[in-house]
């Protein structure tokens, strides 16, 4: 729905030249959905989709039926199809490993693994860095790490 919300955005009831239907038709937008307000999320949903957050940082690889158990508390259980629905407004997927997911392109060069055979024997011969984000109350922290092997 995010061009919808842009298409309404640019429809101006107080054009001279042009009403609203004619607007709505060059736009290809429904003249219904111009004055639909998306509903907001419940405080239930807010709470329930903050626990699914929580769980899903700790245990990434969990999928959508496992969460929905683990958020559910004694007095109030969480339906199978609810944890799906908020992951997905949420934009939260399980990790897995994907079909084909080690398919290289014939084109790309492979590069040669140069610690092969070599003796880390000595601080400062061989480096190594990662980079990671953080969530945080008001967005995330990028967490930068160099490490001596």
């Amino acid at each position: 729905l995010p061009s919808c919300e842009w298409k309404r955005q640019q429809i101006d009831p107080s054009h001279e030249e042009l009403s609203v239907r004619r607007q709505c038709e060059l736009l290809g937008l429904a003249r219904s959905s111009l004055y639909w307000e998306p509903a907001s999320a419940s405080a239930d949903d807010l709470a329930l989709m903050e626990r699914l957050d929580r769980w899903h940082l700790d245990y990434p690889f969990l999928g959508s039926r496992k969460l929905a158990t683990l958020v559910s508390s004694p007095g109030e259980a969480v339906n199978r199809k609810r944890a799906p629905r908020l992951m997905r407004l949420m934009g939260l997927e399980c990790l897995f490993p994907r079909p084909k997911c080690t398919v290289t392109s014939r084109c790309h060069k492979k590069y040669p693994y140069l610690l092969k055979g070599v003796a880390i024997d000595r601080p400062g011969f061989v480096w190594s860095a990662d980079i990671t984000y953080v969530p945080m109350p008001s967005g995330f922290l990028y967490l930068v790490a160099v490490m001596d092997w």
